[in-house]
């Protein structure tokens, strides 16, 4: 069995995390180690003290989240901070995150495995961090309203449900992008109306993007930034849990966005 630096060197490596841009407080990779080997894995969304609660009574000893342990910055470890890190120590759980390098990912990515998920076939990368494309675009024929249920049919399972911006009964679907997660900004609209994707899947944006929408000629679906985010997590633990022969789990802890 691998030791957490050694699962860790084999994500890393999977994701191709080395130099991949991302803001500052994601830290990817492994962020804290443990002392023994790697006996289980388990993999959520966010870095939460219900999340160590959850890998400690699934006696994971590895844990995987999409939004790590800083995601705040730099801060003082007390009150529930110092909790998280005093459990995390005293069950010896080490913790691994990636951020835009498991969002990004052509195979292990949120945005492709969304993608899969509604039936779309990415052809075109979409969206961007400084230049690195992140999200995923294609072509389809499908009613928007199909696409819509599809889309709430995925996240209701997660806790969530799905939504879309104002637009015509029998409207049509013929380009569409992909950004998971907080996806939907001025930016991302702006870049769908110029390469005239007409359909835009996000997990949440402001409400200000409701309005731009509509205006641009663009119909948003929101899917949930909770439910959006759960499908990288989860393939990277089952493809590292299958490479080392490690149980492996995702812990399903909706937030409500």
């Amino acid at each position: 069995m691998p030791d957490a630096p050694e699962l860790a060197s084999y994500l890393d490596d999977l994701l191709s995390a080395s130099g991949f841009p991302d803001y500052p407080g994601a830290l990817n990779g492994l962020q804290l180690t443990n002392s023994t080997t790697v006996r289980r894995i388990a993999a959520a969304v966010d870095f939460s003290r219900r999340t160590v609660d959850a890998a400690i009574a699934a006696d994971a000893n590895f844990l995987i989240v999409h939004h790590g342990m800083f995601w705040g910055g730099a801060q003082r470890l007390t009150g529930s901070l110092y909790e998280r890190l005093r459990l995390l120590l005293r069950h010896d759980v080490a913790v691994y995150s990636s951020h835009l390098p498991l969002d990004a990912h052509a195979t292990f990515g949120n945005n492709a495995l969304l993608a899969r998920a509604l039936e779309l076939e990415p052809t075109e990368r979409f969206g961007s961090y400084e230049g690195t494309s992140i999200g995923v675009a294609g072509e389809c024929d499908i009613a928007t309203a199909t696409l819509l249920s599809r889309a709430d049919l995925f996240a209701r399972p997660l806790g969530g449900g799905a939504r879309a911006t104002l637009h015509d009964e029998g409207r049509r679907t013929r380009r569409w992008a992909i950004v998971t997660g907080a996806g939907a900004g001025t930016r991302e609209i702006r870049e769908a109306h110029t390469r005239a994707i007409d359909t835009l899947i996000v997990g949440e944006g402001p409400h200000h993007t409701t309005v731009e929408a509509p205006e641009a000629g663009v119909v948003i679906i929101y899917a949930g930034h909770y439910a959006t985010e759960t499908l990288g997590v989860r393939a990277i633990a089952r493809e590292a849990g299958e490479r080392y022969d490690l149980p492996h789990e995702f812990l399903l802890l909706p937030t409500g966005s």
